[in-house]
């Protein structure tokens, strides 16, 4: 069951006096930008498994014959 809007304002007026609204608001910039950086990462890592075409390396299969 979701909360209504007036529940989500009861919520909103507790958490902001528990905390101040200079302290809520730094725990919302530390928070952004931390995800920002996780986004960031997370591209950088599939550019480079794009770009990790130096690393292939070229092998070809021998076939063993079997001694006699």
């Amino acid at each position: 069951m979701m909360p209504g809007p007036f529940e989500l304002i009861i919520i909103l007026v507790i958490v902001l006096l528990l905390f101040g609204g200079k302290r809520l608001k730094n725990i919302g910039g530390d928070l952004g930008s931390a995800i920002k950086g996780f986004k960031k990462s997370m591209k950088d890592s599939d550019n480079n498994k794009l770009d990790d075409k130096d690393d292939i390396i070229e092998t070809k299969v021998v076939s063993e014959e079997k001694e006699k």
